[in-house]
């Protein structure tokens, strides 16, 4: 007989009713320290004195329940977890499964199932704890903002970020919004339709990210962003968290949401941020549906517009001042902008005027809150500088913009030589350089040789004979040096080199 497994309290029954069957104990006192009646305690001990301690065990260990799922039930579903629904979670798989194929299973059951097939590996607690903080009373007084930037749309399209509205009293999503990247004007965007949908809030609480707060103010600057200085028009309040478990509402809401809404994209057939735009209306209700809390008190601290919805599009801009140089120009963000001639802008001369840069990229100058006419002298100037400084939420977006100025068909440069600057031009010819000092000399001994060969030609026969071992006399002769070697003592013709 092999390992039998017991309980503890099996385990216990056997000892006491050995000590029974030995006559050491009593059944009254057996069945007090069992806690079972004597007639319970006569019928196991029968049991054990006919099959040994084996048979003091539960009878139903080792068999299959009666309410289990047949595994037929068990490998349809998780083939259809792992055809479609993959890298869901086991809530959110269980949802799935009876939203979309009748299939209803308790998410715990998809979650062993799961964990038994490979399909899914349980979380390991290594986040460090925070002191939690209690939520805002009401609703509207604290909407906590980020963007997430993810692969919201995976492979088919290319990364982009999310802003993320949340009510801190009550979890719910007040806006959403897929944008290229963190940027002022995509801010603007989404705070104008947060503005027009619920009105004015108490507070937004954000991330020290530089469109919220100025990282090194001076003396010269007023420690206010265009975001900040919109808000302060609105009378809406911007806090910076210090950390970001202290903004954790909307953290939490970022990781759930690159859960389901890319999933929730990924079924709807949506590739690009119009299109996802248009769904998250829907998809904003259904979550709030489920994961929406009630406040703890049901005053709403939403305010109305202290400007009229036609003026917003004045306070969503960049603005800044400029000085008007004596040619009436100024620069801004690296144009130069030219006033036209009239009788207003002659007296703006050495004073600072409004610079108002709307989304399209309209660029306006008022003075004195009156439009000014005016035009771009060099519209096509504007590039991104070398070496700029390029904060890490928008290097996406700026890497983009390079790669399109890039695959744009432009002149080469023409690049002219520093000798250009004293009017020298290439001829295409090579120069022959300094004349040589042997020219005279091979000049001379050509001379020689020409009146000794016509003064043998003129001699009529009365040339002298040589004699047969006597070998006609050769001038000496050495190959002409060449006008780049540099003429020295030890290759002039004065000094023969030596063998």
């Amino acid at each position: 007989m092999g390992w039998v497994i017991m309980s503890e309290r099996e385990l216990n029954r056997v000892e006491v009713l050995a000590q029974v069957d030995d006559g050491c104990l009593s059944v009254d006192n057996a069945a007090n320290m069992l806690d079972l009646t004597r007639r319970q305690v006569f019928r196991l001990l029968k049991r054990y004195r006919q099959d040994g301690a084996s048979a003091i065990r539960h009878q139903a260990r080792g068999k299959p329940p009666n309410n289990r799922i047949h595994h037929a039930k068990r490998d349809y579903a998780l083939s259809l977890i792992k055809e479609n629904y993959v890298d869901f979670g086991p809530t959110l798989a269980a949802e799935m499964l009876a939203e979309h194929h009748g299939l209803k299973v308790s998410r715990e059951t998809v979650r062993k199932w799961m964990q038994e097939d490979g399909v899914w590996l349980s979380r390991k607690q290594r986040r460090t704890f925070h002191q939690p903080r209690l939520r805002r009373e009401c609703y509207g007084e604290l909407i906590q903002i980020d963007g997430s930037d993810h692969r919201w749309f995976e492979d088919r399209a290319d990364p982009c970020t999310l802003l993320v509205f949340i009510d801190d009293a009550t979890s719910t999503l007040m806006e959403l919004r897929f944008v290229k990247s963190e940027s002022t004007f995509s801010y603007f965007e989404a705070l104008e339709s947060y503005l027009l949908k619920h009105g004015r809030p108490v507070a937004f609480y954000s991330d020290k990210h530089t469109v919220f707060r100025v990282p090194k103010p001076n003396e010269h600057m007023t420690g206010m962003t265009q975001f900040g200085r919109a808000l302060a028009e609105l009378n809406i309040e911007i806090i910076c968290a210090n950390s970001s478990q202290a903004k954790g509402r909307v953290e939490r809401a970022n990781r759930t949401l690159q859960d389901r809404l890319v999933k929730a994209l990924r079924i709807a057939g949506i590739s690009n941020m119009e299109d996802g735009n248009a769904f998250l209306g829907g998809f904003v209700e259904r979550y709030n549906a489920r994961f929406a809390k009630v406040p703890a008190k049901p005053d709403n601290l939403h305010r109305a517009l202290n400007i009229e919805p036609d003026r917003l599009a004045e306070v969503f801009c960049l603005r800044d001042k400029r000085y008007v140089t004596k040619d009436l120009t100024l620069k801004y963000d690296r144009k130069r902008i030219r006033l036209e001639v009239n009788d207003l802008t002659r007296g703006l001369v050495g004073k600072y005027v409004d610079v108002y840069e709307m989304p399209d990229g309209r660029i306006q100058v008022r003075a004195k809150g009156v439009a000014l006419p005016c035009a771009i002298f060099d519209p096509h100037q504007q590039r991104v500088t070398h070496a700029a400084i390029t904060e890490n939420k928008r290097l996406g977006a700026v890497l983009a913009y390079i790669k399109e100025e890039q695959d744009k068909p432009a002149p080469r440069p023409k690049v002219k030589p520093i000798s250009a600057k004293n009017g020298y031009k290439k001829t295409g010819r090579r120069s022959p350089g300094a004349p040589s000092k042997m020219e005279a000399y091979y000049e001379r001994r050509r001379a020689e040789r020409a009146a000794e060969a016509k003064a043998a030609e003129t001699t009529s026969g009365t040339s002298k004979a040589l004699h047969p071992l006597e070998k006609p006399r050769q001038l000496p002769w050495r190959e002409p040096q060449r006008p780049s070697q540099a003429l020295s003592p030890c290759n002039s013709p004065q000094y023969p080199r030596g063998n």
